[in-house]
């Protein structure tokens, strides 16, 4: 009887599928698709979870079948992420893009990220003392207790890396391993090695033209295929969005989200307040606010419902140029480090918490203000090398609670709940590195107001009812 329960919800599934895919041979827009997957998605997971309940069989067999469409979807879009990083910085160079201003670009956006975390960070002490949360109050179980000893262990693994250290490490000692995605930091890793070959370049275009042109020519005709294989990729993500939906819903323990609903709730507080922040941002640089979140919102959906960065990237990119206008040099700049700098939510929010939480328990008064601005230094510097995967809060939190002298454990307290608030420090950490790529176009002179202010949201290059090919 299992068996056939499981055959009914996958079919259920495809049919749900089936209906993404008839709106799309009727033309709804790739957003409204993508908001009808989460919807969907959403529902259907829902429903599993009240007749068979989360921890059944018949669930967990069922969202194993679930996860070929959605973590396959996210395993082809980690699959783009560095070749396409990689193509694009380098092609940005023979198109002469980024031939006299790398060093502002890339200086800005990270100087956007690292202030931005900052703020986060403040944001993150309100909301712990508005909502009062306290680490006290919170149960600690079985499982609690277990992440608690792997967060010890894993702090063994980090300690005594400095703040230099991990600046250092992003840089591509071996790229051939860091187009692998090996390390933490690889993404960035490529950037800067995509960028010396970049260099390069321009310097043989200067002494042997016809060797420069060849280079030139091989690598437009890449960054073309690779572009297409973009395309074909991201007209999965309504498909993608439905299959992660239903495995969140239909898994999430509701139990522990309504023991700990004061976090979750103070989270997201201040989650919405720095996407506030980052429509302020926006509206400062002389922008629409609301073109941005309708152009960038079917990005964010998928980087909430798939809770990686990483995986978001090529849609962060894609969104940055064809949407909101950004030169696509800059926008993979801005994407690429946002993976693993400065990023709002994981790195800025989310530690600064923990930290307010925590600091009673071992007797330091977190209203002390050399504690607070300690906090806010540590948070912003401590965003470095901080990875855009699921796991990335985490890391963060050890980094900054170390070096607080805060103990490492209680963060194992929130084990229950990581992964609804991870769906929204995602989406929060995408959006902060798609602001610092308009801000960065529009300090430079270089934003395309007019594909900003007239094109629709997360369009595609090509009449999206033609076959596949």
């Amino acid at each position: 009887m299992t068996n056939v329960l499981i055959v009914i919800n996958v079919v259920l599934l495809l049919l749900f599928a089936l209906a993404l895919f008839f709106m799309q041979k009727n033309h709804l827009s790739f957003s409204k698709r993508v908001f009808a997957g989460l919807g969907i998605g959403i529902v259907f997971g829902l429903s599993l979870q009240f007749v068979y309940g989360p921890d059944s069989e018949v669930v967990e067999k069922s969202v194993d079948w679930f996860n070929i469409v959605g973590n396959g979807y996210v395993t082809l879009l980690q699959m783009l992420v560095m070749p396409l990083v990689f193509i694009s910085i380098l092609a940005a160079f023979t198109k002469s893009q980024l031939s006299h201003n790398i060093g502002k670009i890339g200086g800005v956006i990270i100087g956007i990220l690292i202030g931005t975390t900052a703020i986060a960070a403040v944001l993150g002490i309100g909301a712990a003392f508005v909502f009062d949360l306290q680490a006290t109050e919170i149960h600690a179980g079985e499982e609690e207790a277990i992440r608690g000893e792997e967060l010890e262990e894993r702090m063994g693994e980090l300690e005594g890396m400095t703040v230099p250290q991990r600046i250092v490490s992003l840089l591509p000692g071996n790229p051939f391993l860091d187009f692998t995605g090996a390390r933490p930091t690889s993404t960035i890793a490529v950037v800067i090695f995509a960028s010396f070959l970049g260099i390069s370049y321009l310097g043989v275009k200067r002494k042997h033209a016809e060797q420069a042109e060849m280079f030139a020519k091989l690598t437009d005709a890449l960054h073309a295929v690779v572009m297409r294989v973009v395309t074909l990729v991201i007209r999965l993500t309504p498909y993608g969005v439905l299959a992660l939906m239903s495995r969140v819903s239909a898994t999430s323990d509701l139990h522990a989200i309504w023991q700990l609903g004061k976090f979750v709730v103070a989270s997201y507080a201040a989650l919405l307040v720095m996407f506030a922040v980052h429509l302020l941002l926006i509206a400062v640089s002389g922008l629409n606010p609301l073109t941005y979140v309708k152009k960038v919102l079917p990005v964010l959906t998928f980087a909430f419902t798939s809770r990686s960065s990483a995986a978001t990237l090529p849609l962060n990119v894609r969104a940055q140029h064809q949407d909101l206008g950004v030169p696509e040099g800059t926008a993979n700049f801005a994407g690429s480090f946002g993976l693993t700098i400065g990023q709002n939510g994981c790195a800025g929010i989310y530690p600064a918490m923990l930290a307010v939480m925590i600091a009673p328990t071992v007797g330091i008064n977190p209203l002390s203000p050399s504690f607070l601005l300690t906090l806010v230094a540590v948070v912003a510097l401590g965003s470095f090398g901080v990875a855009g995967v699921g796991g990335g809060a985490t890391f963060a939190a050890l980094i900054v609670l170390s070096a607080m002298n805060l103990p490492v454990a209680l963060a194992g307290l929130l084990i229950s709940i990581e992964p609804l608030i991870d769906m929204g420090r995602t989406a929060v950490n995408v959006s902060g590195s798609m602001t610092a790529g308009v801000l960065t176009g529009r300090v430079t002179g270089e934003l395309d107001t007019t594909i900003y202010a007239t094109r629709r949201g997360m369009t595609l290059p090509v009449d999206e009812t033609n076959a596949v090919g």
